[in-house]
């Protein structure tokens, strides 16, 4: 079964047939909201609204511990995370969608594993590529199929948020390499890896990056809500390819 992780954004899906949710308990405490399972083009999917469903978590207060454990309770086989970003490469506008495949995380003080405690032993786990390869190849297939422009790889600031970068940081991002930024996708995908389970996002650019083009003297949040919701539309229509496969 698929796992769906919606971002700002995407607080539901439209075209999934509901069958029913469910309110998951975790030894790490509650998940951001109710599990909903259903089918989206008659396979079986499961959402959840990482801020809530009534998008009142902000990024460095989500439960990620308990999100992940409860999508694992749950027995899922994949994970696809939608998240919005800022835009630092040229290329990647206002509504553009993009397929990571690596990450820098800037985060701090977030529970980022599992194995902790003072009886719990150190497990290492291997994050070279943080992204699963067959299943970015599988969105990507998917976005393909769907006739959505999606760029195919990127480099994901995870930044600790609520407030957004000064130009500054955002210089000092793009010197680190990256590509887009973002304030969710750490420890999301590592607590994914800790837990085996195969682990993709696709990021919707919201806004140029604080310092660029026409965020160059601040970010206009009058525009980002009509930009994510054309955006996600077409994330939906993706989604739905890939459930067709």
């Amino acid at each position: 079964m698929l796992a769906i992780i919606g971002g700002s954004g995407l607080t539901q899906l439209a075209s999934l047939d509901l069958i029913r949710r469910e309110v998951v308990r975790t030894p790490f405490g509650e998940p951001s909201g109710a599990l909903t399972f259903g089918r989206l083009c008659s396979r079986p999917v499961v959402f959840l609204a990482r801020h809530g469903y009534g998008h009142t978590i902000p990024p460095h207060r989500v439960n990620y511990q308990a999100n992940l454990w409860a999508l694992h309770q749950a027995k899922v086989d994949a994970i696809i995370s939608v998240a919005s970003v800022g835009g630092i490469r040229a290329d990647l506008c206002p509504g553009s969608l993009v397929v990571p495949h690596q990450i820098i995380d800037y985060t701090w003080g977030r529970k980022s594993t599992f194995h902790e405690g003072s009886e719990a032993p150190v497990v290492h786990v291997d994050f070279t590529d943080p992204y699963e390869q067959a299943l970015r190849q599988r969105i990507l297939r998917a976005a393909a199929a769907a006739g959505e422009a999606v760029a195919d790889g990127a480099v994901y600031a995870a930044t600790q948020g609520p407030r957004l970068e000064t130009a500054a940081e955002i210089n000092r991002l793009e010197r680190d390499g990256c590509d887009v930024v973002g304030m969710t996708g750490m420890p999301e995908a590592v607590l994914a890896r800790e837990l085996g389970i195969p682990y993709a996002a696709i990021n919707v650019v919201a806004n140029y990056a604080a310092g660029r083009a026409a965020s160059a003297s601040g970010i206009c949040f009058d525009s980002i809500d009509t930009v994510l919701r054309e955006a996600m539309g077409r994330v939906r229509r993706v989604l739905d390819h890939i459930c067709e496969a």
